[in-house]
């Protein structure tokens, strides 16, 4: 969230190289700016995304 806690984890383990996806439900989480990070190798990104409801 926007004061960088964790709230889920969606997945935690080594996969093979491939194409992987994921769903999240957001129905839990209140209306806000939350932010997502995603880790693969050498790669790292954050980005936001809104909940609005």
């Amino acid at each position: 969230d926007v004061l960088g806690r964790e709230l889920v984890t969606l997945v935690n383990e080594i996969k093979e190289p491939g194409y992987y996806k994921i769903k999240f439900d957001a129905g839990n989480l209140s209306s806000g700016v939350y932010f997502y990070r995603m880790e693969a190798g050498d790669f790292v990104a954050v980005k936001k995304f809104v909940v609005m409801k």
